[in-house]
């Protein structure tokens, strides 16, 4: 079955940096985009950043641009997501997503982990 495991949050100062991967397993990691998207407390799911099944094409939400980084391993089945210059707003808990069609990009994700807490905080 699909499982997707996320990991690398905590705390961390307004700033700073972290990096979340996220295992793939139970499906073709490489033929599906994989997104980022993350809930704060009190609100809505929010779409971060989306990668392409090659890696070449990454797009970022207007919030997290220039300061996020979406990246994949294909061999290892595995999404990343590095984050610097974290503030507040970032506090949320983080999830790594699949699209719910292989190969193209269908804007719209299905399969979500566990997620990954993220609380910006001095």
């Amino acid at each position: 079955q699909v499982q997707l495991v996320e990991s690398g949050g905590g705390l961390v100062q307004p700033g700073g940096s972290l990096r979340l991967s996220c295992a793939a397993s139970g499906f073709t990691f490489s033929n599906y985009w994989m997104y980022w998207v993350r809930q704060a407390p009190g609100k809505g799911l929010e779409w971060v950043s989306v990668i392409s099944i090659t890696g070449t094409t990454t797009k970022y939400a207007d919030s997290v641009k220039g300061r996020f980084t979406i990246s994949r391993d294909n061999a290892k089945n595995t999404l990343y997501l590095q984050m610097n210059s974290l503030n507040a707003e970032d506090t949320a808990i983080y999830y790594c997503a699949r699209d719910v069609y292989p190969i193209r990009y269908s804007t719209q994700y299905g399969y979500r982990g566990q997620g990954t807490q993220v609380t910006v905080s001095s």
